[in-house]
This record gives structure tokens, sequence and C-alpha cells, in this order.
């Protein structure tokens, strides 16, 4: 069974940065496409973020040139780095395990979710 545990979320000010890590244990990380998605309330899941075992990745247009992922195998990590940040990127974000090489948006691709983490941002 792969965990998948969120952190880093907070309260920050418009215009601020915050980095989200997601930390997996009991799979085979190196080799998954991790996803990062966000849940605004009353919205549906949107994709956010997406990196592949190869390091190909794949952005929401909204957060093009504001937030990168990055993955570290040997913590068997993900990160996404959120820089100049809006009250539109207020929700919890998740992070999702996917087999598959290529970079899907779609939620119900992704078989390993955590319990997400809540990111604010003040205007």
């Amino acid at each position: 069974q792969v965990q998948v545990v969120e952190s880093g979320g907070g309260l920050v000010q418009a215009g601020g940065s915050l980095r989200l890590s997601c930390a997996t244990s009991g799979g085979a990380f190196a080799s998954y496409t991790m996803g990062w998605f966000r849940q605004a309330p009353g919205k549906v899941r949107e994709f956010v973020a997406g990196i592949n075992r190869f390091t190909n990745v794949r952005y929401a247009d909204s957060v093009k040139g504001r937030f990168t992922i990055s993955r570290d195998n040997a913590k068997n990590t993900v990160y996404l780095q959120m820089n100049s940040l809006q009250s539109e990127d207020t929700a919890v974000y998740y992070c999702a395990t996917e087999t598959g090489d290529f970079v899907t948006v779609v939620p119900a691709n992704y078989n390993y979710w955590g319990q997400g983490t809540q990111v604010t941002v003040s205007s």
C-alpha cells in the first residue's frame, strides 16, 4: 500500500511563496508519475502540475511561470514551489501517484492520494 503525505501548506500574503512537499512510502517512487491537484470550496478538483519519471513536467495554464514541480527520488519526495501566490490559489492541495509515463490531468487516472494540505492566500 502506497502512502502519500503532503506538507508545507499555510497562510501567506498575496505575492508570497510557499513550498509544498509530498513524501511517499510503500511503493516504487522513482517509477511514478506524480501530480499535484487542488480543490477550492465548491469547485472541482483541478490539475496543477505533474512530473513523470523522466522529469518531463506539465503545468496548468493558471500556474505556468509561477509554480515549479520537482522530485527527489532519493527522498521519495516531490515538491511544488509556488511563487507570486494569488488569492485564486487558495485551495486544499493534494498529491497523487500514477503509474503511467504520460502526465495526465485527469484525477481518476491517479491511484494513491494524500490527505491534502491547506493553502490560504490573503489579499
